[in-house]
């Protein structure tokens, strides 16, 4: 039992031979103690002033001084502060958990058999390789998904591929143009940069072929649109050319933005790659073809970077399998005057008494949209799996989309409703700023682990202490170190918050990094390797114990509450901070005091059971942030 609930229920009873109260345990708020009071837990009193009849001040006094005397073992010492009881954990009780979980490999997991949760993130198209923003997308998901399994929870993996659309049309149309009959073989090019180099060939020559276009609207010359569209142009062009340099700019861009827009839309090259969309869901065989070969070379490609930063998942969907689900929903939701359909044969919800606004699932030609699809899928995913949690790990830039969707499916009556969960997360920047895919600025995934491998090399080389590694353990130990530093660091930060991502940063070897902490574990190791093995002598569960020793091991008593509260806030942050505090405390303790010339025995084998819990706890923790530790470093 952690010793929150052995708190909770000390207290308890203690308050029911107090005070003849029955009160459940559960009820008893228990919180670590803040830095800047003494103790090391604190117990809320102002829940019970009331039914006890008791001041703040007069309860914390009884019930921390029959605590004390009646559980000796656990507590050494209170205090209270303005209605918080603060224990202090005595030394006995410390020790005592050292030395029973130091040979724990389990320690911190939790009992199976809670509920089962799906978690899907990746998501990405096959039209471009994986970049940065997808690395923070995957680390998360993979993360929290280990951080629900090691807190009892049955984990589902997913993802979903969206491998249609206009976007795979446009790197099919430029393949078709300027390839010549190229392949990932012909290249020596990895197969989804292949295909994510024609993207970006077609969006240049798209770019090439609006560009006259659009100085020849804002002029007023149309001539390259076709007639339904120039009613729109003509008012966006006097909006434009009226306010550009009056009062109203924000106006006048955009009108310009949408002017643009009909303009590479205007282009031959879109409206082939339009025609092409158009073939491929009529089924065109050779249109079939040319998109199930292309797709192929990039999914070999992301198999190769899934392997390399450790993703992976128990179920991938396809868009191209899933895009027309929801369609029967649809009229569901119509039966059940949960949509409704418009005059012009559109269906849409009303979510205004949401604080939403009004929603569209159906165009007025019947075909599906974005949000049709997922309600869709998540009822497929229900009855594929019958989870109790459904987390989307996407950016919050689909907020918006995410709250509709859950709403949907509760009106619908959807048995997933509930537990739809959108685990939100902020774009990842560069200090030079944002990236653009269409642009080919984007932080390519593959080329920055490599570049992280490298710069771990060189860091490693400049400290010289790997003189006796094979070149093979080399470079493991370069992988571990580089994408361990990547993972920690895109990791450390809040899910909700942007991040600006700097590699020389992330890989330092001293401060909040993840090479920091994979050092201390292998400097552990080796001091664990040079010792005899460790024995449990009978006077380390009774020593006086100094103030880095009980700090340290307190953190480590810990680490379960951690995990909890980590899989509970969906925040991966929780225990990469935690494990660096660890890892700090530790450091602090071994330069103050020495394991080897410890001043008796007992000490010695208490310290060394205390490195050994640390390493422990180090490496499960990084573990469930998708991080290996090494050994030797």
């Amino acid at each position: 039992m952690s010793v929150v609930l052995q708190i909770k229920a000390a207290t308890a009873k203690a308050i029911e031979q107090l005070y003849g109260v029955n009160l459940a345990p559960e009820t008893v708020l228990v919180n670590a103690t803040k830095t800047e009071f003494e103790g090391d837990y604190t117990i809320v009193l102002f829940a019970f002033v009331k039914q006890l009849k008791k001041s703040p001040d007069a309860l914390g006094e009884e019930l921390g001084s029959f605590l004390v005397k009646e559980q000796p073992h656990l507590f050494s010492g209170y205090n209270v502060i303005k209605g918080f009881l603060n224990l202090v954990l005595s030394d006995d009780f410390c020790s005592a958990f050292v030395s029973g979980q130091y040979q724990n490999p389990k320690f911190g997991f939790a009992e199976e058999g809670q509920e089962k949760v799906m978690v899907e993130y990746s998501s990405p198209n096959t039209n471009k390789p994986l970049h940065l923003g997808h690395l923070r997308n995957n680390f998360l998901g993979w993360s929290i998904a280990e951080i629900l399994k090691h807190t009892g929870h049955e984990i589902v993996k997913t993802c979903i591929v969206n491998d249609r659309g206009i976007h795979i049309c446009k790197s099919m149309i430029a393949w078709q143009r300027y390839a010549n009959g190229a392949t990932p073989e012909s290249t020596g090019i990895k197969g989804d940069h292949f295909v994510g180099d024609y993207y970006v060939k077609f969006e240049n020559e798209l770019k090439a072929q609006a560009e006259p276009i659009i100085d020849a609207a804002v002029a007023g010359d149309f001539s390259s649109f076709e007639a339904k569209d120039l009613p729109k142009l003509t008012a966006l062009q006097k909006v434009y050319t009226t306010e550009k340099d009056g009062p109203k700019k924000e106006a006048a861009i955009k009108a310009y933005e949408e002017i643009r827009e009909l303009a590479r839309n205007a282009t031959p090259v879109m409206k082939e790659a339009q025609h092409m969309l158009l073939q491929w869901e009529k089924g065109d065989e050779t249109v079939i073809s040319l998109w199930q070969r292309m797709n192929s070379w990039v999914y070999a490609g992301f198999d190769e970077t899934y392997q390399k930063i450790g993703s992976d998942f128990d179920k991938v969907y396809y868009e191209s399998n899933t895009y027309l689900l929801g369609k029967d929903l649809v009229e569901e939701g119509l039966a059940k005057h949960v949509f409704f359909q418009k005059e012009d044969g559109s269906v849409w919800i009303d979510l205004t008494a949401d604080g939403l606004d009004e929603k569209i699932v159906r165009r007025k030609d019947g075909t599906s949209v974005y949000i049709t699809q997922d309600i869709g899928l998540a009822e497929q995913k229900q009855k594929e799996f019958n989870a109790a949690q459904s987390i989307y790990v996407v950016g919050d830039e689909q907020n918006y989309h995410f709250k509709v969707l859950k709403l949907i499916c509760q009106k619908l009556g959807l048995p997933s409703a509930d537990g739809i969960f959108h685990l939100s997360y902020g774009m990842v920047e560069l200090p030079s700023g944002k990236m653009k895919s269409r642009e080919g600025t984007v932080v390519d995934a593959d080329d920055l682990v490599a570049d992280m491998i490298a710069i771990a090399r060189q860091k490693t080389e400049e400290l010289g202490k790997v003189k006796d590694f094979t070149e093979t353990e080399l470079q493991e130990l370069y992988e571990i170190i580089g994408i361990g530093a990547l993972k920690f660091f895109l990791l450390r930060v809040d899910p909700k918050k942007k991040m600006i991502f700097n590699p020389e940063e992330s890989i330092e070897f001293n401060g909040f990094t993840g090479p920091f902490i994979q050092y201390t574990h292998a400097r552990i190791k080796s001091i664990l390797r040079k010792q005899e093995q460790i024995t449990d002598l009978a006077g380390t569960a009774n020593l006086p114990l100094l103030p880095l020793e009980r700090t340290l091991a307190i953190e480590l008593e810990q680490f379960p509450a951690i995990l909890e509260e980590a899989a509970r806030e969906h925040d991966p942050s929780k225990v990469a901070i935690y494990v660096f505090n660890v890892s700090k405390t530790f450091s602090s303790f071994y330069a103050e005091h020495s394991i080897a010339n410890a001043e008796s025995e007992a000490k010695k084998q208490f310290r060394l059971q205390l490195a050994a819990l640390t390493a422990q706890v180090i490496k499960t923790a990084m573990h469930v942030l998708g991080i290996r530790v090494p050994e030797r470093m």
